[in-house]
């Protein structure tokens, strides 16, 4: 019995990729009626439980912090991809898009995220335990990214408005790059025990020590299937978005809302593999993905639309407005307090999870 519930939620997880693909093109830009919503919706979901299963499996294969790696990095490539694409699509709005998209990601993943998976580990083992060393590094990488792409821009003279010039834009991408590829070094390379699991006791422990690891060719087949649930997670997203955007606009709620819904949406794969690993006292794999997920978002997204600028028409916005900074200066500092100790109690995730819902307020109350 066991055994054929294994089968069938295997082929759950191999099915559904595949539809949420098919469905895909078969909506792409149309709009879709309120039945054909409920189905896109139903197949997201299940989209994004098989991305879970699939970047799973693909971490127990390569081991920490590669897993988590895959992960961050597959969401982040995708959701650029979305970016440029709703850019290019022209617009108004379209030119804060990018900034919006960056510092909702920011703010899910090292306040909701965090604070989500610190809450968990620590209510369920009594403290939660992770590396200061490795964790510290991520969050300063995090906190240079956004101070150079989303704060200075604001106060920069060369354009009017928060907007770079071409040279500062220039500037900001390759820093961009630099940073993020140097951490990917010493992430996986250099210093890569820095972000392995605590065990209680002391020292790195191997994550799922206990059971036996995929084959090669397992883990391929979920590293193309993690993939296509990760192109169908996105571009579903996207195609409700314009439900989304007159369910939003019904209600009466500032604009910005659609943006945190959608990027809920597509951060919801790393929230779900976040809290797994917190409940099995592995907060170091939960924070090297919130973490990096943030890193990955700035690393990746502006060089991608400093690029794309070059062919798109309009102001490229960057500059964050005062409230958000300072929402990212508070998360910074609250960040660097918990980091600090390589320890958390219930008191420091519940402190990150009211900074998101101060977010989530001002986004729908500016």
């Amino acid at each position: 019995m066991i055994a054929r519930l294994r089968s069938l939620a295997t082929q759950w997880t191999f099915l559904v990729p595949l539809a949420a693909v098919v469905l895909l093109v078969l909506t792409w830009g149309r709009n879709l009626p309120g039945v054909l919503v409920a189905v896109v919706t139903v197949v997201l979901a299940g989209a994004v439980l098989a991305a879970v299963h699939h970047a799973e499996v693909v971490a127990h294969r390569v081991g920490e912090p590669f897993g988590s790696l895959v992960l961050a990095i597959a969401v982040t490539i995708i959701e650029v991809a979305l970016i440029v694409t709703l850019m290019a699509d022209g617009g108004a709005k379209s030119s804060t898009l990018a900034r919006d998209t960056v510092f909702a990601a920011v703010m899910i993943t090292c306040n909701g995220i965090v604070g989500l998976s610190l809450l968990v580990a620590s209510l369920r083992h009594g403290t939660a335990i992770f590396n200061p060393e490795g964790t510290g590094a991520a969050l300063a990488t995090v906190a240079t990214l956004a101070t150079l792409s989303l704060v200075l821009p604001t106060f920069t003279t060369s354009k009017p408005g928060p907007e770079f010039s071409s040279v500062q834009l220039t500037f900001a991408a390759l820093s961009s790059l630099i940073l993020y590829g140097l951490f990917v070094a010493t992430q996986t390379v250099r210093h890569r025990d820095y972000f392995l699991p605590i065990a209680r006791q002391g020292g790195g422990i191997a994550v799922d020590e206990h059971a036996v690891a995929p084959s090669a060719r397992t883990a391929r087949i979920s590293l193309v299937l993690l993939a296509l649930a990760l192109i169908g997670v996105v571009g579903l997203a996207k195609g409700v978005s314009p439900a989304i955007e007159s369910g939003v606009e019904a209600a009466g709620l500032h604009h910005a809302v659609v943006g945190v819904i959608i990027a809920l949406l597509v951060l919801l794969p790393e929230t779900i593999a976040a809290l797994r690993s917190a409940r099995r006292d592995r907060v170091q794999t939960s924070l090297n993905l919130a973490l990096g997920s943030a890193m990955a978002s700035i690393g990746l997204t502006i060089p991608a639309v400093a690029l794309a600028s070059l062919w798109l028409a309009g102001p490229l916005v960057l500059g964050l407005s005062a409230t958000h900074m300072v929402l990212l200066a508070l998360t910074v500092v609250v960040s660097s307090l918990t980091v600090v100790p390589g320890r958390a109690t219930p008191l420091q995730g519940g402190v990150h999870l009211v900074l998101f819902a101060a977010y989530l307020e001002l986004a729908i109350n500016p």
